[in-house]
């Protein structure tokens, strides 16, 4: 079983920051691209932004230059440092990643976390 965790949303004014980490454990065999994605109240889920396992990254145009994707391999852990927010930021965030499990099939499948609540407001 495989399980992706997230922490670090929260409350936060305008300009600040916050940074989500995203945790997977459970049996791993090896992890390709870690996703970021949000979703905001009455909207659709998009990509905000990603990153693969050699560290290769892309980023939604409405986050270019504030937010950074980043990865520690060794512990399977990817993170968004996310600078100068925006109210229109607000959203739930989900992590989401491309998983192999240690299982003889080896079969490649994506997880999905349980989303943190981020808010931007004063």
């Amino acid at each position: 079983q495989v399980q992706l965790v997230e922490s670090g949303g929260g409350l936060v004014q305008p300009g600040g920051s916050l940074r989500l980490s995203c945790k997977a454990s459970g049996s791993l065999f090896s992890i390709n691209d870690m996703d970021w994605y949000r979703q905001a109240p009455g909207k659709q889920r998009e990509l905000v932004a990603a990153i693969s396992r050699g560290g290769s990254t892309n980023y939604a145009d409405s986050v270019k230059g504030r937010f950074t994707i980043s990865r520690n391999n060794a512990e399977n852990t990817v993170y968004l440092q996310m600078n100068s927010l925006k109210p229109e930021d607000t959203a739930v965030y989900y992590c989401n990643a491309a998983i192999i499990s240690d299982t003889p099939l080896r079969s490649l499948n994506y997880y999905w976390g349980q989303g943190t609540q981020v808010t931007v407001s004063s």
